[in-house]
């Protein structure tokens, strides 16, 4: 959960007329596209998203083919975080959803001229809120290294409960380095004191 790139003539290309399917207060959610992979891909190659998201930099052909591929997976959606003006803003995901058991795992990456504004919680709250209000999920997860401070407070501000660490859990640049595991129960979501997505 992080990020650090500049406006590209991609992210303006992105932008232009998307179909918002689900919205929040300050932020949309449009469906990821294969057209998005040179904006993932500007995203991505950032080192410290790579770092935070424990993701090694890819090419812009093996992330266009990573896309075409999550597309037609049906335990996954994954949506671009716009600004009410269509900016993209970053890509939020409800991944491994098992239906039979309601768990489901949240991701989140936001371009860092956009971090600090609380758009990460945002998009948070308008997954969450798709999750337990359109899904019949009950529990959902999520992982940050323990040093990925604005994540966890907006893991903490959306209400999630970080349930513990998984030591040593990934490698990165020669160390090993902790991950805070969250997680969010439907009861828990019922009783946050927040418009949800729906009443945006």
């Amino acid at each position: 959960m992080t990020e650090d790139i500049r406006m590209t003539d991609s992210e303006h290309d992105a932008e232009a007329e998307r179909e918002v399917s689900w919205r929040a207060k300050s932020v949309g959610l449009a469906a990821l596209d294969i057209d998005d992979a040179e904006l993932m891909h500007s995203w991505r190659s950032d080192p410290t998203v790579a770092h935070h998201m424990g993701l090694w930099p890819r090419s812009l052909t093996a992330v266009r083919e990573r896309i075409e591929r999550d597309i037609e997976d049906d335990d996954r959606d994954d949506f671009l975080i716009l600004l009410p003006d269509g900016t993209p803003v970053g890509h939020v995901a409800l991944t491994c959803q098992n239906i039979v058991n309601g768990t489901a795992e949240v991701e989140l990456m936001l371009a860092a001229p956009h971090r600090g504004h609380r758009h990460g919680t945002a998009a948070l709250d308008a997954v969450v809120d798709l999750a337990f209000g359109e899904l019949p999920m009950y529990r959902l997860t999520a992982e940050t290294h323990t040093d990925n401070f604005p994540a966890l407070a907006a893991l903490a501000t959306s209400g999630f409960t970080q349930e513990g660490i998984s030591r040593a859990a990934c490698l990165h640049r020669g160390r090993r380095l902790d991950l805070a595991v969250f997680s969010l129960l439907r009861p828990e979501w019922e009783k946050l004191n927040r418009p949800r997505a729906w009443d945006a």
